[in-house]
C-alpha cells in the first residue's frame, strides 16, 4: 500500500473541499467562456416543488453557482399541490428546450409522487444528477455518462489527494443509489479493488481496517472510530448528521473526526469537505451535458 508515499509531500492532512470546489468552479467558468466564444451557452433548469426550507437553500445555492460560472439558469418553483402530470409536462417541455442542457428536479418530492417515474422522464443527456437508469447502467459498464455529483466530487478529492488510485483497496460503507453504489463503480473505473459494506455485512470493522481508502456514506453520526482504520488510510466522509451540542446543534460526519485524525493520512472534515464539491460537480455535469448535446447536434 503506497497511500502514505503518495501523500508524503502533501502540506495538509485535512482535505479542504472548499478549496477544491473553488478550483473546479474556476475550471468550469473558463470552459464555459470558451463555449460562449463558439456561440454556445450552457443552460440549467432547476425544478423545486413545495416549500421545504432545506431544498430552497440548496436550489438557491445551485442557481448562484451557475451564475458565477456563466451558466444560464432557469428556476421553476412549483406549489406543493402540483400534480405529477403537471410536473411531467414541465419536464417534457424542458427536454425539448434547446436552451436547456441540464435538468435537475430537487429531491425529495412531495408525498404521493412517483420519484422513479419523474426521474426516468428526464432525457438522460440532460440528467445532470446522474439518476436516470441509462446513466446508472452506463456507469456500471464504464461508459462516459453523467455521474451523480457527490460521488464524482469524492473522486475529484481522491485524485487530488492521492494521484493514481490503481491497485488501492477502497472500502465504501453504505450502498445507497445516490452515493454508495455509484461510488463503488467509479472506484472500480479508477482500478481500485473495491469492497462495498452495508448493514448486513459481517465483521464490518475488520473489512474497514483493510482499506487504503475508506468512503463513509451511511448517515450515522461518528460511527467509524479509530480502531476501524489502519494507519495511513485516506478517509472521505460523506455523512452529514446533526447532533446536540452546548450551543444547540452541530454537524458531524459518519467518521469520528477527532478520534481518527492521528490515525489517517488524510481526511475530509464535516462540514467543509465533500459538501462543497457536490454543487461544483453539478456545474461540471451541466457543462459536460452541453458538450454532449452540442456534439450530437441536439
Amino acid at each position: 500500500m503506497n497511500t502514505q508515499l503518495a501523500l508524503q509531500d502533501a502540506p495538509f492532512k485535512r482535505i479542504d473541499g472548499k478549496r477544491a470546489s473553488a478550483r473546479v468552479l474556476s475550471e468550469v467558468a473558463e470552459q464555459v467562456k470558451q463555449l460562449q466564444q463558439q456561440g454556445a451557452q450552457p443552460g440549467l433548469a432547476v425544478v423545486l416543488i413545495g416549500e421545504d426550507p432545506a431544498s430552497q437553500v440548496y436550489v438557491r445555492n445551485k442557481v448562484l453557482r451557475a451564475a458565477e460560472v456563466g451558466i444560464y439558469s432557469l428556476e421553476h418553483k412549483l406549489a406543493a399541490d402540483t400534480t405529477q402530470a403537471d410536473l411531467l409536462a414541465l419536464i417534457d417541455s424542458l427536454n425539448n428546450d434547446p436552451q436547456i442542457h441540464g435538468i435537475l428536479v430537487q429531491l425529495p418530492l412531495p408525498e404521493g409522487m412517483d420519484e422513479t417515474r419523474v426521474l426516468e422522464s428526464i432525457n438522460p443527456l440532460k440528467d445532470v444528477d446522474g439518476f436516470h437508469s441509462s446513466n446508472v447502467g452506463g456507469l456500471s459498464q464504464g461508459r462516459k455518462v453523467l455521474t451523480p455529483c457527490t460521488p464524482a466530487g469524492c473522486m475529484r478529492l481522491l485524485h487530488d489527494t492521492c494521484g493514481d488510485l490503481s491497485g488501492l483497496h477502497a472500502v465504501v460503507v453504505g450502498r445507497s443509489n445516490i452515493v454508495g453504489k455509484p461510488m463503488a463503480a467509479l472506484l472500480l473505473q479508477a482500478n481500485c479493488s473495491v469492497t462495498l459494506v452495508h448493514s448486513r455485512s459481517r465483521d464490518i470493522e475488520r473489512l474497514c481496517r483493510d482499506a487504503d481508502i475508506l468512503v463513509a456514506a451511511v448517515g450515522r453520526p461518528k460511527m467509524i472510530k479509530r480502531d476501524w482504520l489502519k494507519s495511513g488510510a485516506v478517509v472521505i466522509d460523506v455523512g452529514i448528521n446533526r447532533i446536540a451540542s452546548d450551543s444547540g446543534t452541530r454537524l458531524v460526519g459518519d467518521v469520528d473526526y477527532e478520534d481518527v485524525y492521528d490515525q489517517v493520512a488524510a481526511i475530509t472534515p464535516v462540514p467543509g469537505g465533500v459538501g462543497p464539491m457536490t454543487i461544483a460537480m453539478l456545474m461540471q455535469n451541466t457543462l459536460d451535458a452541453a458538450r454532449m448535446q452540442l456534439s450530437k447536434g441536439e
